[in-house]
């Protein structure tokens, strides 16, 4: 084998082959890798490990963070963001759902008809009445479950899914993508469902963090087959099973998906303003859907 960092010497060797990307800082060393952070070619003595894959001295040096490679640094995520050791905002989501699906179960006095309490009446999502002015049920209706075993389901899947995804996210942006998939979900909704029928659940932000984590293990060049198995399994089972608002989840998917690669995807200069730019407009043009959807409805 050769090693690309030390080409053979001798009057054969004229260069890399045309074509063949080489190193920034070195133009005579071939190279494979990129640095995770500016995404320029570097050879393996111009890189340095971080928390998710490598970075070149240079960035490194502009940052004011170039230290040996044997000494621990504060690392940053696919997005950016500071390294958390553990998922903090996916249990305190976890926590308000559950505290609101008790809250209806102890206002109903029933655990599988807690459907019935008044909080369930003025916070379920029913296009009719977000037409006559009540918006704010496009996001308390995301935090609502009919009966036990929805809401099982869904904190089953936000805990096995969003906790991975908030690490490889960072805490702000994995929120961000948790409420733009809910918005999203209740877009398709308010599109798509009976104007007169109640929508609620954490089905369409679940989905959208489905959709995040394929665009995540995409970024990091890892196969997506395992989401995207994931996606296809659920999408079947909102087919088959009756009563589930499959707009909702598809809405919630693609919006979640979108936010996701405007959190991975951003150019590494101005990172932050230009994710923020694009999950706003994300939202509005959301907005701006059910909005035309309410004055239709209204």
């Amino acid at each position: 084998m050769i090693d690309p960092t030390h080409p053979p010497s001798g009057g054969g060797y004229s260069g890399p082959p045309p074509g063949q990307p080489t190193c920034t800082r070195h133009p005579d060393r071939p190279t494979g890798l990129l640095c995770q952070q500016c995404e320029r070619p570097y050879c393996p003595e111009c890189l340095r490990e971080a928390s998710v894959g490598f970075q070149c001295v240079d960035c490194l040096a502009r940052a004011g963070q170039d230290r040996a490679a044997t000494r621990p640094r504060a690392g940053v995520t696919i997005a950016g963001a500071a390294l958390a050791e553990r998922p903090l905002i996916v249990p305190g989501l976890i926590a308000v759902n559950v505290l609101v699906f008790v809250w209806t179960v102890i206002e109903a006095g029933s655990v599988p008809d807690n459907y019935l309490s008044p909080l369930f009446a003025d916070w379920a999502l029913l296009p009719l009445l977000v037409a006559a002015g009540e918006w704010w049920r496009i996001v308390t209706s995301g935090f609502l479950h009919f009966g036990l075993l929805h809401l099982g389901f869904n904190m089953l899947a936000l805990w096995v899914i969003g906790r991975d995804l908030e690490l490889a996210l960072g805490r702000v942006r994995f929120l961000a993508v948790y409420l733009v998939g809910l918005l999203g979900g209740s877009a398709a909704a308010m599109v798509f469902s009976e104007p007169r029928g109640a929508v609620a659940g954490a089905s369409g932000a679940v989905f959208g963090l489905m959709g995040g984590l394929a665009v995540v293990l995409r970024r990091l060049r890892h196969s997506p087959a395992p989401a995207v198995t994931l996606i296809v399994v659920n999408i079947v089972i909102s087919f088959v099973v009756p009563s589930i608002s499959i707009s909702g989840h598809i809405g919630g998917l693609v919006a979640g998906g979108l936010a996701t690669v405007a959190m991975v995807y951003a150019p590494a200069h101005r990172r932050n303003q230009w994710q923020a730019a694009l999950t706003l407009t994300l939202v509005v043009l959301l907005l701006l859907v059910m909005s035309l959807r309410a004055a239709a409805l209204a």
